[in-house]
């Protein structure tokens, strides 16, 4: 009996030790999970505690404000606004488009550059780009004015005058642009590029930079003058109206449309179709441009940053890699000269756009380039 009561005591006493050594692991392994859990939480969460996965997607989807423009003048001065805010290039840098892997080759002939202008800069402005830049390639610049002139025809034969009024208003410049694009569309040309007469293009950089894109695809290229989409207000009727915002390539920097793309534009652009449909948003043909590739097409502006107008601080542009950049520009900055900062054979009272020096720069074998230039 008492034998018993005593393996009976022996077999309590283990099984009690045992499930007091269970609750000593159990807690301990809690312990081990709630001291781990906060960093887990912190290595997940992003500022201000907001979970990591949600985070990541604001990043990837990063949702810019539009800025609602009701006229012409309230566009240009929108303009200039976000050009003083822009701060400084750091130093050293790289550069904001990187090269892209040949797509398809490209021929000079396969490219149409529109260079719109107006009679009273064709000496100021238009003979430069003659003796510069259009002279490597007069068979792909094609030159839209509104005024009659010998001395033009006689440099170069693909001079279209557009009948457009020689005004700087909206409707004259969504007039000439409608004229660039059904000219471009009759060429048969693979990339349509529309640039200023104030603008210098880089064909070689231009070039690369088209032939790393499908010119069948739908391909919108250059650089936004805005830091976010801009917003009109759309004519739906006569007398309704909704708000649209749309990014878009400021035509003072340039841009180009793939022949894919352009085609696909037609029952807005050609025609007179295009002067129909800047009137419905109010806007400039450069605006009219993005409102129809983005807000109607839905094709995403790709931005580039070897565009460049005088808009932006052109010192920023470094000479060693002047030979990536596709356009350039020059004029005027926060009430200074504006133009790219390059040394060379003219000095800047000779030659105060530095078009000169920077085309001696990419072609020292122009014949009136001096033998002895150092950059």
């Amino acid at each position: 009996m008492l034998k018993r009561c005593g393996r009976r005591l022996l077999l309590a006493l283990a099984g009690a030790l045992l499930a007091c050594l269970l609750v000593l692991t159990a807690d301990s392994a809690a312990a081990r999970c709630r001291r781990a859990r906060p960093a887990r939480a912190a290595q997940l969460a992003g500022p201000q505690g907001l979970p990591g996965a949600w985070l990541g997607r604001r990043r990837r989807r990063p949702r810019a404000l539009a800025r609602e423009v009701h006229s012409l003048s309230e566009y240009f001065s929108l303009l200039h606004s976000r050009a003083q805010r822009r701060g400084p290039r750091p130093p050293g840098s790289p550069p904001a488009t990187h090269p892209r892997p040949l797509a398809e080759p490209l021929a000079p002939r396969d490219v149409f550059i529109a260079v719109k202008t107006t009679k009273k800069f064709h000496r100021a402005r238009l003979d430069l780009l003659l003796e510069t830049w259009i002279s490597r390639h007069k068979e792909m610049t094609f030159i839209f004015t509104d005024g009659e002139d010998e001395a033009l025809a006689r440099h170069t034969g693909n001079v279209v005058i557009t009948n457009c009024s020689a005004a700087h208003s909206r409707q004259a410049l969504s007039c000439k642009m409608a004229v660039e694009y059904d000219h471009f569309i009759e060429s048969g040309r693979k990339w349509f590029c529309h640039v200023d007469d104030d603008n210098y293009v880089n064909l070689r950089a231009l070039l690369r930079l088209l032939a790393s894109y499908p010119h069948t695809r739908d391909i919108y290229i250059g650089k936004p003058s805005l830091d976010r989409p801009i917003q009109a207000t759309e004519r739906v009727s006569e007398n309704k109206v909704r708000p649209v915002h749309f990014w878009f390539a400021t035509g003072g920097a340039g841009f180009c449309i793939s022949r894919g793309l352009a085609l696909k534009m037609s029952p807005w652009a050609s025609g007179g179709h295009f002067m129909n449909t800047a009137e419905r948003i109010r806007l400039p043909d450069d605006c009219t441009i993005g409102y129809i590739v983005e807000a109607l097409l839905g094709v995403p502006l790709i931005r580039s940053g070897l565009f460049h107008s005088h808009l932006e601080n052109l010192q920023q542009v470094l000479t060693s890699e002047l030979h990536e950049q596709v356009t350039l520009s020059y004029g005027m900055f926060e009430n200074k000269r504006n133009a790219v900062h390059v040394k060379g054979p003219f000095s800047v009272e000779a030659d105060p756009s530095r078009f000169r020096s920077i085309h001696c720069h990419l072609y020292p074998d122009t014949p009136w380039c001096p033998r002895t230039a150092i950059f």
